[in-house]
């Protein structure tokens, strides 16, 4: 497969996870007008403004921020609507899986087997001899605020992850809302997580996820010490989002600019998942949690413009302050899962997270 055949197939995966985009500049300019009421004692009224893209980053990332801003508002269904999320969800996944030939899709060259693992299906995919560290167990979460992405996509973006990052990929397909709330979905993963250290070494396993995969990583890590199992070798969080309560700075100041969510509310995807549970448990938002146990070496990575940029800076400074290493990676004016895979900005990302795997990620002796 060429360079261009494995930038193209990441960028269709980027673009169909954001195909359901919520907002638009016009929005943007709207919502930042000052109202006319008094403003909160400490708050700050900005005026409306036109925010383009910055010169800072290359051509082809400042054509992705101008084609996501383009995508339309579109708020979720109220949180106690299990029909309308039920048709929202499916909307979406039939277009997706449309445009992924209905999602059978195997890469040249590599192995996708189904299984059942601790009684949940899950996707292992076996990349070439091309790709990055051979042989290494990879749990892999997927992202898609609980409740999308599952079934023949997690199929396909299995393969995404094993092309970019390398190893034997364990991809859980968790149960998910509406039908099937918190704890099943991180039940689930730790599921799979129990069987496969019988597999492997502990040691030897990358735990990784990004969006909502990343809260649930990391909240299974949570609920893996609890439960008496052994840390995994080492951890990747992508964009996290690790505090349901959505108090972060972030997610006020990068609405509308995060070209990929727009607008993240606890009233929509954490309402649906969360099901009326505390929000305050380290199993729901993991930041809360005392990092200082069952936690590995873990990498982070996030943009200036990613709406959980709040969460992803604020969990890196916790794990360092508990004692675990911890690395963040910053990408300049990159929102929430990045550019769409295919500019220098989203290589040098993977590169960089390439390079700290190459130190963490270690065969078990």
């Amino acid at each position: 497969m060429t360079e261009l055949d494995r930038r193209a197939i990441l960028g269709m995966s980027a673009a169909l996870t954001g195909a359901a985009a919520l907002g638009s500049t016009a929005a943007l300019a709207t919502s930042a007008s000052p109202s006319a009421t008094a403003v909160p004692a400490g708050a700050i009224a900005l005026p409306a403004r036109m925010i383009e893209p910055p010169r800072s980053i290359s051509e082809a990332a400042q054509a992705s921020l101008r084609k996501g801003a383009m995508v339309p508002y579109s708020p979720s269904p109220p949180a106690d609507d299990v029909a309308g999320w039920k048709a929202s969800i499916a909307a979406h996944e039939a277009g997706m899986l449309k445009m992924m030939n209905g999602g059978d899709l195997v890469l040249p060259g590599f192995k996708v087997e189904d299984r059942i693992m601790g009684g949940v299906p899950v996707y292992v995919v076996t990349p070439p001899a091309s790709a990055p560290n051979q042989g290494k167990p990879h749990m892999n979460i997927h992202g898609g605020g609980w409740t999308s992405l599952g079934g023949k996509l997690a199929r396909v973006f299995a393969q995404v992850a094993a092309q970019a990052y390398g190893g034997i990929v364990y991809a859980v397909d968790y149960r998910r809302p509406p039908d099937h709330p918190y704890p099943a979905p991180l039940d689930d993963c730790l599921a799979v997580y129990r069987e496969l250290v019988r597999l492997h070494a502990p040691e030897s396993i990358l735990l990784a996820g990004g969006s909502a995969g990343s809260n649930l990583a990391a909240a299974m890590l949570h609920k893996a010490r609890d439960t008496g199992l052994p840390r995994p070798g080492c951890l990747f969080l992508d964009t996290p989002i690790v505090d349901l309560r959505c108090i972060g700075d972030s997610l006020v100041t990068n609405q509308y600019l995060d070209t990929l969510l727009k607008v993240w509310s606890k009233d929509a995807n954490v309402a649906v998942y969360a099901r009326g549970a505390d929000v305050e448990s380290p199993y729901l938002s993991p930041l809360l949690g005392d990092l200082g146990k069952g936690f590995p070496p873990t990498y982070l990575r996030t943009g200036t413009r990613d709406l959980f940029l709040s969460d992803t800076v604020r969990f890196h400074a916790a794990l360092r302050k508990a004692g675990v290493e911890a690395d963040l990676y910053v990408g300049e004016a990159m929102p929430h899962g990045g550019f769409g895979s295919r500019t220098p900005e989203d290589e040098d990302a993977r590169q960089d997270t390439l390079r700290w795997l190459a130190r963490h990620w270690r065969v078990a002796t």
